[in-house]
């Protein structure tokens, strides 16, 4: 594959990822209460509306500063992976770890974008409120620039079960795997890393 045709596909590939998780969070934002559900799979997974200010799957970096650390973080990283996408399309390493690469900067790209803009250009989503949120003028939204929260609506609780009573501390207490609630963006990350470590041996970096 020529550089130009190599550009094209892994471009497509990553607006693809891109606008799906984009897609799928504006509508989620812009049609759902918080913590409102829609079961798609009896037990096993669910269209369920949460928002966080933190990382991946629903976890948390603490406070305003925290915030600002982790999405000036991704920033920083996004821009990493892009120059370094571009170089390694440049050298023709092995297509499976450029599609990796480009599977994890569509994933940091689109948390990226909820964390850096959402706050700017959506009112706030609540839970029992009478409206779902809508886009405002830029700037008015609910938090400022670097302060949104991440949409995240894909829930899996496919086993529920109890800690064996043997346990310390966690003996008796109730557990649902799979809990964490999460986004089209933190999937694609996961999916990425999986097939980085399945072809680091096959490129030379």
């Amino acid at each position: 594959m020529n550089s130009r045709k190599a550009y094209a596909f892994y471009f497509t590939l990553f607006a693809i990822l891109l606008i799906l998780d984009q897609w799928s969070k504006i509508y989620i934002k812009t049609h759902f209460f918080l913590g409102e559900e829609v079961m798609v799979i009896p037990h096993w997974f669910r269209i369920a509306f949460t928002e966080n200010p933190g990382a991946a799957f629903g976890m948390e970096l603490g406070g305003i500063f925290g915030k600002y650390v982790l999405s000036i973080f991704r920033v920083i990283f996004s821009i990493g992976i892009v120059f370094y996408l571009i170089h390694q399309i440049k050298n023709n390493v092995h297509k499976g770890f450029l599609i990796a690469l480009t599977f994890i900067l569509a994933g940091a790209i689109g948390n990226v974008i909820d964390g850096v803009f959402y706050g700017m250009i959506f009112s706030e989503s609540s839970y029992y409120h009478t409206t779902v949120a809508k886009f405002v003028p830029f700037g008015s939204g609910y938090a400022g620039i670097f302060q949104g929260k991440v949409v995240d609506m894909l829930y899996f609780p496919m086993i529920h079960g109890s800690f064996p009573e043997w346990m310390p501390s966690l003996g008796g207490q109730p557990f649902t795997f799979f809990s964490p609630i999460f986004n089209i963006a933190d999937s694609c990350i996961t999916v990425g890393l999986a097939i980085l470590i399945y072809f680091l041996n096959k490129v030379e970096l």
